[in-house]
């Protein structure tokens, strides 16, 4: 055992054959490798490639062009008859109902004073 190595001797890896092994290994690694039986060449520019073919992952949208338009004014006279943006507002806030689940009983609508089924005189 010396001071820079506490192994002893018989203990330690020889250098060399661990050098060569290393070597061994980048040269295989820098190789080139073999051309695949029926394939082409990749760095070949004039090898064929199959045609490029593109699908999407999202569902296919459907198009506006079957709507028919609607005039402003229809269309704000039956979001009035619906009852206006508070009616969109109160759906955005419920949670969205399980598949076969039942609606929720109707509740009595709130009066102007703010109790249900009250009616100021």
């Amino acid at each position: 055992m010396d001071f820079f190595n506490p192994l002893p001797a018989r203990c330690r890896p020889l250098p060399l054959a661990c050098l060569l092994g290393l070597l061994g290994a980048a040269l295989g690694a820098q190789a080139e490798p073999s051309a695949r039986a029926g394939q082409p060449d990749p760095l070949d520019p004039r090898a064929s490639v199959p045609a490029l073919v593109y699908r999407s992952s999202l569902p296919p949208v459907r198009s506006g062009a079957d709507d028919k338009p609607v005039a402003w004014r229809d269309a704000n006279d039956s979001v009035a008859a619906i009852g206006g943006w508070r009616v969109y507002a109160r759906q955005a806030r419920q949670p969205d109902p399980l598949p076969g689940a039942q609606p929720p009983p109707a509740t009595p609508a709130a009066g102007p004073s703010g109790h249900a089924g009250h009616k100021m005189p």
